[in-house]
């Protein structure tokens, strides 16, 4: 019997109706996580319940894309242009319009699971509809609050003349979603699952490439191949950069990444290229800037400084750009494979990429093939390219469409035999990176587009289970993820050793706990393993400059029993294994200085440092400023450019956007009057360096009075900055 075919749609509205009448009208639809979402099927139902109050509609999600807007008409002059260029054509969400706005219905819930950081720290209706789970249980948290309809934006592409769909940016939760569905199916619940196509969504292989038949419906036209959201590239400052050189040193070559998105990303994936590429001037850095004479055993024991020779395998959540350059620059390049028998002869170092002659001998002797080849031994060997695929097993026989040779390992002659006749080059459907989902800037999706075919396919996008935990075929998985290096960014780590990352102590959510939990286990799970959190030391809050590092705080994310490296810009804290005294002393010692001794004193007021420990001399120059000293001299030879991969802004718009926040910052802490308004009337003669900044905020002719004072405020921004120096 042929499997059942999706119902095919090209108006939103029919889709929905289509649902409705098969489900009813209490809808539980779950949308993927950011960029999967199927923006006008969702508006689609959105607006069905917003004319009938009958219908009960639950949206369940997470991490809500929003074209971001201005609060002020200079805002407004330098960020419009910028939005209209990479927003341009995306369809917003009307439901999270109206959850901004405080205008949902009565009828109509959202529920999301992880918030865009902090896009809702001040709406109450969504901070009390947040689920806090770890994203494994999705799935369970999905079903259990009723789920009936599940929605995806998919890509779509012709293979061998038959239409096939991917659900391409995010099959994390859909594909175990499925299988829980089905069972649901199986139990008499109404299900439907749905599919919206999009043409400018890449297509994506592994477990992202799935059968027609699991769609019940799919919406598909043209015009609703829509704009891909797609944030703009974050600068990469010195803090960032600090931070990611102490991390590219703590990756150990031949082991395993996991890195996200954000500035952090690009700044660790930036120092594993220049370690990689430009060894030299890394340990030049390293060296000059003090990291490996404060921290050079932990670097030796934990990572290293040499190129990669064997290169890394990534295993993330979420595939971020970066990941694609450090496959093309060859830091990711170390293939997985998913076999444990062939994976375990690789990191063994007994068999190699290139396929050897004598493969089929150390095959037998690892009790992974036959000696005597059965069909499955040869369709192992066809499968990892071991075996040509031409050949095939016949009654005993490898045959071919001119050969018969007896497929007989024990005997030496057929053996030779066999490999000079059956035997490939280098070994086959390898992978480089699993992720999750992906999201990021718009030549990230023109470059995964553009990618050939058989490259495409050395990145598995899959279920989020695969990657974020280890249960379920532990044993290929471990094998796989050899010295693994699982990065995530934290807000606080208190001197215990406890990691802040996705609340306040007040109770409200700034994000979500996300896969972070995950990793960090699996990271004392996997045998050489390492969970490293990325800290800023301090931040900068209407002008207020506060430490990181903290003696308590009244929320956690990440237990203090499952400590382990923390990282700042001042350096490495290895905290596994070790008492709170060395805890607490170490992250001191990688605290801001102008915080130590306050942490110090409440440390040993509450009797967890002896009295008469002191800051070693060598920790305690952490100011901004010799961070800033020392990569200058290295800026100044080209390294450490602001956008390492590239950026949305042109040169005038980020040198507009870093002067006018610095103004904005002080303007915060000490209020208008900070502004040096006689310095600033002193431009009344515009200097000539400012006129390309100005004309890009059309203030190159103000008229009137509150368009020169706004002209003026640029002016004194750009000098203060010395932007015009």
């Amino acid at each position: 019997m042929a499997p059942s075919q999706p119902q095919q749609f090209t108006d939103p509205q029919a889709c929905v109706d289509f649902v409705l009448s098969t489900v009813g009208k209490h809808i539980v639809l779950g949308l993927p996580l950011g960029l999967g979402k199927p923006n006008h099927l969702a508006n689609a139902f959105f607006q069905k319940a917003l004319k009938d109050t009958s219908i009960r509609l639950n949206i369940v999600t997470a991490i809500t894309p929003e074209i971001p807007t201005w609060s002020s008409d200079l805002e407004r002059r330098l960020l419009k242009p910028i939005f209209e260029r990479v927003f341009g054509g995306y369809p917003e969400l009307d439901y999270a319009l109206a959850l901004r706005n405080n205008n949902l219905p009565d009828n109509i819930d959202v529920t999301e699971f992880f918030f865009r950081p902090g896009a809702y720290m001040g709406n109450r209706r969504a901070q009390q509809n947040y689920i806090s789970t770890n994203y494994t249980h999705a799935v369970r948290d999905l079903m259990a609050n009723g789920l009936n309809v599940a929605a995806s934006l998919i890509a779509t592409e012709t293979i061998d003349g038959i239409p096939r769909y991917s659900y391409s940016c995010n099959p994390e939760v859909v594909l175990d979603l499925q299988q829980a569905m089905e069972q649901a199916k199986q139990e008499g619940r109404k299900m439907v699952v749905v599919g919206q196509v999009n043409r400018n969504l890449p297509f994506m292989y592994g477990g992202a490439l799935v059968d027609t038949a699991i769609f019940d419906a799919i919406l598909d036209h043209p015009s609703f191949d829509f704009p891909l959201y797609a944030p703009p590239k974050e600068s990469v400052n010195t803090q960032d950069y600090m931070i990611g050189m102490h991390v590219s040193s703590l990756i150990r070559d031949g082991g395993t990444l996991q890195i996200g998105i954000g500035s952090l990303g690009d700044a660790i994936a930036y120092g594993l290229i220049l370690r990689n590429e430009q060894n030299e001037a890394y340990r030049r850095f390293l060296t000059i800037s003090g990291i490996l004479e404060r921290f050079g055993d932990r670097i030796e024991r934990i990572g290293g400084t040499a190129p990669f020779a064997t290169g890394l395998y990534g295993c993330t959540e979420m595939l971020v750009d970066p990941y694609l350059h450090l496959i093309e620059r060859g830091v990711i390049k170390r293939k997985v494979y998913d076999h444990p028998g062939l994976q375990r002869l690789l990191n063994q170092g007994d068999i190699d990429e290139p396929i050897g002659s004598d493969i089929l001998e150390k095959l037998v002797g690892a009790n992974i093939v036959s000696g005597r080849l059965t069909a499955e031994d040869v369709a192992f060997l066809t499968r990892f390219g071991i075996f040509q695929p031409q050949w095939r097993w016949e009654e005993g026989m490898l045959v071919d469409d001119h050969r018969r040779i007896p497929a007989d390992l024990t005997d030496i002659g057929k053996r030779e035999e066999i490999a000079s006749a059956c035997l490939g080059k280098r070994l086959q459907n390898g992978i480089l990176v699993h992720g999750g989902f992906f999201l990021g800037p718009r030549d990230f999706y023109e470059q995964l587009r553009r990618m050939p075919a058989e490259r495409r396919r050395l990145i598995d996008m899959t279920a989020v289970t695969y990657m974020n935990q280890l249960y379920g075929n532990e044993e290929i998985k471990i094998l796989q993820r050899r010295h693994s290096r699982f990065v995530n960014t934290g807000i606080l780590v208190t001197l215990g050793g406890a990691v802040v990352s996705d609340g306040l102590e007040d109770g409200r959510v700034i994000s979500g706990v996300g896969g972070q939990y995950n990793f960090v286990s699996q990271a004392h799970a996997l045998p050489n393993a390492r969970s490293i959190i990325m800290i800023r030391a301090t931040r900068n809050s209407n002008g207020k400059t506060s430490s990181n590092i903290v003696w308590n705080y009244g929320h956690t994310t990440i237990p203090r029993h499952l400590r382990d490296i923390v990282v700042t810009e001042y350096g490495i804290a290895d905290l596994r294994s070790r008492p709170d005294k060395e805890v607490a002393q170490a992250l001191i010692e990688i605290a801001d200085s102008r915080f130590q001794e306050a942490l110090l004193h409440q440390a040993k007021q509450a009797g967890k440092i002896p009295g008469t420990y002191r800051i070693p001399e060598r920790f305690r120059n952490n100011f901004p400023e010799r961070l800033e000293q020392t990569i200058k001299t290295f800026r100044n030879q080209g390294l450490f450019p602001a956008f390492p991969f590239g950026s949305d802004l042109t040169n005038e718009e980020y040198v507009l956007a870093k002067a006018l926040k610095t103004v904005k910052e002080e303007t915060q802490s000490r209020g208008i009057r900070s502004i040096d308004w006689r310095s600033a009337a002193k431009s009344i003669s515009v200097p000539t360096a400012a006129r390309p900044y100005l004309q890009r905020m059309e203030l190159d002719r103000p008229g009137g009075i509150r368009e020169h004072l706004m002209q003026r405020l640029v002016v004194y921004a750009l000098e203060r900055t010395g932007a015009l120096s």
